[in-house]
């Protein structure tokens, strides 16, 4: 996972949402706008940080990005499913 919070806030979030999975911290933006996630800068206030869009990118073993959910983000209350049905996709094995 990566996001634009700091390290700190990361921390906090996976210990209380007991996540068990590296997080990356990414204040900079530097990789999230290497993967196109950041939202358009606002004309209103240009100077603003722009946000990151909920994408997931699924990487195969190789490197080469797989897939790219562009809208399971939207569905947080069914974000699971969605995920596993498209690890079932790409043939990853289920972790027992």
């Amino acid at each position: 996972m990566i996001s634009v919070d700091t390290p700190e806030d990361n921390k906090a979030f996976a210990e209380k949402e007991h996540a068990d999975f590296p997080i990356l911290s990414d204040p900079g933006r530097k990789v999230a706008d290497a993967y196109g996630v950041l939202s358009a800068p606002s004309a209103a206030q240009p100077d603003a940080p722009r946000m990151a869009r909920r994408w997931t990118f699924f990487i195969g073993p190789d490197g080469k990005i797989l897939l790219i959910d562009k809208a399971g983000a939207n569905q947080t209350q069914k974000a699971g499913e969605t995920l596993l049905a498209h690890l079932k996709e790409l043939g990853v094995p289920e972790k027992k």
